[in-house]
């Protein structure tokens, strides 16, 4: 099997996730779930059991990771699907970490983070499907750091999308292809 990389992207709650894991489950090969979020209140925690219990852990191990990207999909078996759930809190996890550790985080550092994951992914001789929110499509945060965030997330997506085999964007639960 060689490597493939499918970005999955949408609104929040237009059903992309589900999209993505119907998509993985419908594959062969082992399959790993790398999910991003952090917990951080018990409003979350809820939401994380949610997503598990929407599994069928029967095929699914779940690698719970929230930084380092790279590093879990050189440990992936060969011929596996992993579903990176999602790449929305990727980026707010290593935004989060250069503001912890004072050091600055721009477009030009994302890039480099992206880049990686993709060189790593293009590596990988499995299938990557990844989840992220297009978050474009509404207003102009109203200050500065929500406004790099949505830049972030934005120069992300389109480095993953530029690479990507294939581009999903679901809306109203419908996929719709954009790249195949």
């Amino acid at each position: 099997m060689s490597s493939k990389l499918i970005l999955v992207t949408g609104g929040t709650r237009s059903g992309k996730s589900d999209y993505a894991q119907a998509r993985a489950e419908a594959m062969s090969g082992h399959h790993y779930f790398l999910a991003t979020c952090p917990t951080i209140d018990s409003e979350m925690d809820e939401r994380i059991e949610r997503h598990k219990a929407g599994r069928e852990e029967n095929i699914w191990q779940t690698i719970e990771e929230e930084l380092d990207l790279v590093g879990v999909i050189k440990s992936l078996k060969q011929e596996s699907v992993c579903l990176v759930d999602c790449l929305t809190l990727w980026v707010n996890n290593l935004l989060y970490r250069a503001e912890k550790t004072n050091v600055v985080f721009n477009e030009n550092t994302m890039q480099k983070e992206a880049g990686e994951f993709v060189a790593q992914a293009k590596k990988n001789h499995g299938i990557i499907i990844c989840v992220s929110n297009e978050v474009g499509m509404g207003i102009v945060p109203d200050n500065a750091d929500a406004r790099l965030y949505r830049d972030l997330v934005g120069k992300t997506n389109r480095i993953i999308a530029e690479a990507a085999d294939e581009v999903i964007l679901v809306s109203c639960g419908l996929p719709l292809f954009l790249k195949a």
